[in-house]
């Protein structure tokens, strides 16, 4: 099953990229993900169901650790893995 991870991390500052943020963002960009998009406002990947759940363990857990007060994500199946 391939899923699509949706996620931003709070509180935002317009000035420059907080912890939080670049925690999130360096957890989705190690991680075995394709089709990634990271934005100020948004953020993106796709990937096998394992790779997106153990990305969002790790992304859930860096970013409240380096002070993220709020975490809104969404997670879709867009697909079965080819074989």
């Amino acid at each position: 099953m391939r899923l699509r991870v949706e996620f931003t991390t709070e509180p935002f500052d317009l000035e420059e990229a907080p912890a939080h943020a670049l925690a999130a963002r360096a957890v989705i960009e190690a991680a075995e993900l394709d089709a990634v998009d990271v934005g100020p406002f948004g953020n993106t990947a796709e990937g096998g169901a394992d790779s997106v759940l153990t990305a969002v363990d790790a992304l859930l857990r860096k970013s409240l650790q380096a002070g993220a007060t709020r975490i809104s994500l969404q997670v879709n199946v867009v697909g079965e893995d080819a074989k």
